[in-house]
């Protein structure tokens, strides 16, 4: 995919204004300042953007809706609220949803340095276990973490877009580490913050979650596990809808499809491990992007928790 990324520095207002209404939507800026220095750098692929910012300066703020799910974290400084009349204060180590995706806002952001990730709301959909009561998309209703354990959970998952695939070239050229990327930070955003999305069986739904569901299921994800697979497009070619398909897995599989696609590719990924040992030029840090996992760490520790290994040794032998 290809990787949008700017750098904006200025100590103008006016470009501040001009600049940020051309990067998110339309606003209007103001505030006292006695530093005006803002600094603003973006790296883009997909539907994924994430933005460094930091202000040396309170900035008041009087934006349009977004159109995208805006999730920031606080690394310094604090960031205040002021929609609808409301003053909640955001600060250091908090990962929160600035506002509704087709909400306008308003507040003020005060000396901080903060990460801003974005990412299309119907991505909520494909995470969601299933879809509103009176059906339409996901929305998520409030801008906290559920719970200081959540907002942790929350917090590490934009830093693992951030750090772990946008600032990693190798792993922006994969269409499935994107998208997975983005999978990944969509499910954490359902499970931090509160949300509309049922938990509780539709009828119909429980009645198709069978095991024959699952066997299509699986038999559908184990051929096609190097593609990008969504759970709708596993749902369709299970024959049922995907709230069907996500009872089908708790039930019978005691995980979910997506947890069942990471397990599958991980075992694919030890397969090609073992069968590179006998090849030269080939590296776990590759090896493990084929399968959609792009921060070696992350990959190395789930490997060992399978394998009893380090993914390396399996290579070296």
């Amino acid at each position: 995919m290809d990787v949008e990324s700017f750098l904006f520095d200025s100590a103008s207002l006016d470009a501040t204004e001009e600049f940020l209404s051309s990067a998110y939507t339309p606003m209007r800026i103001g505030g006292p300042v006695e530093d005006a220095r803002v600094r603003i750098s973006r790296r883009a692929v997909g539907p994924l953007s994430v933005d460094r910012l930091s202000f040396g300066h309170t900035m008041g703020y009087d934006a349009g809706s977004l159109g995208k799910v805006c999730l920031i974290t606080v690394h310094a400084g604090t960031i205040v609220d002021l929609t609808d009349g409301r003053e909640e204060v955001f600060g250091t180590g908090e990962t929160f949803l600035i506002a509704p995706s087709d909400r306008p806002y308003r507040g003020e952001v005060r000396s901080a340095r903060h990460t801003i990730a974005m990412f299309d709301p119907a991505l909520l959909a494909d995470a969601a276990p299933a879809i509103p009561a009176g059906g339409g998309p996901v929305r998520l209703t409030g801008p906290r973490a559920v719970t200081p354990e959540a907002n942790r959970q929350l917090t590490a998952a934009v830093a693992y877009l951030r750090d772990g695939v946008l600032d990693n070239p190798a792993a922006c050229e994969s269409d499935l580490l994107v998208s997975s990327a983005a999978r990944h930070l969509a499910t954490a955003t359902l499970a931090a913050l509160p949300h509309d999305a049922r938990t509780d069986p539709v009828p119909a739904d429980s009645r198709d979650a069978t095991p024959a569901t699952l066997r299509r299921a699986v038999a559908f994800i184990d051929d096609n596990a190097d593609r990008d697979l969504t759970p709708a497009a596993v749902a369709a070619a299970a024959c049922v809808t995907p709230r069907a398909l996500q009872y089908s897995f708790r039930r019978y599989a005691g995980c979910t499809p997506l947890a069942y696609l990471r397990r599958v590719r991980l075992a694919r990924a030890h397969a090609d491990l073992r069968a590179a040992a006998l090849q030269d030029g080939l590296t776990v840090t590759g090896i493990a992007a084929r399968w959609g996992f792009a921060h070696p760490g992350r990959f190395a520790e789930a490997y060992r928790r399978a394998y009893g290994v380090a993914p390396s040794a399996t290579l070296k032998r």
